[in-house]
């Protein structure tokens, strides 16, 4: 099972090839996407924790090797090194950008056949 690209990304929206729905913030993970809701776990309005663990567990659970994290496009959204942490000792491969940067890099590695997921942030 292969990785959706990212087909369309703007601020506040994006598109997921093969998914008729359209997202501001999204998972997507070899097979499917989904949107992503930060405040789920705690992120409050001014960004603060940032991703938790809790927020990529389910696209860590998909088989993935590399997971690309999108902060935002003015990379509001903050990474804290415990998220990080918890995404090493799985056994993947992190990388952690602004999030036009982000899609292009998940896009790259969906291109080559990588085992890649992420979670994106597309406002600031």
């Amino acid at each position: 099972m292969t990785s959706p690209e990212i087909d369309c990304l703007s601020w506040g929206l994006m598109k997921v090839k093969g998914c008729s729905s359209s997202y501001k913030d999204c998972k997507v993970w070899p097979g499917g996407s989904r949107t992503w809701d930060w405040r789920e776990t705690g992120t409050n309005f001014q960004h603060h924790p940032g991703v938790q663990p809790a927020d990529v567990e389910e696209v860590l659970k998909k088989g993935i090797e590399q997971l690309v994290i999108g902060r935002g496009m003015s990379e509001a959204l903050q990474v804290p090194p415990s998220t990080l942490d918890y995404v090493e000792r799985a056994g993947v491969s992190v990388t952690v950008l602004q999030t036009e940067k982000a899609v292009a890099e998940y896009n790259r590695l969906v291109r080559q056949g990588a085992k890649v997921g992420g979670v994106f942030h597309s406002t600031c």
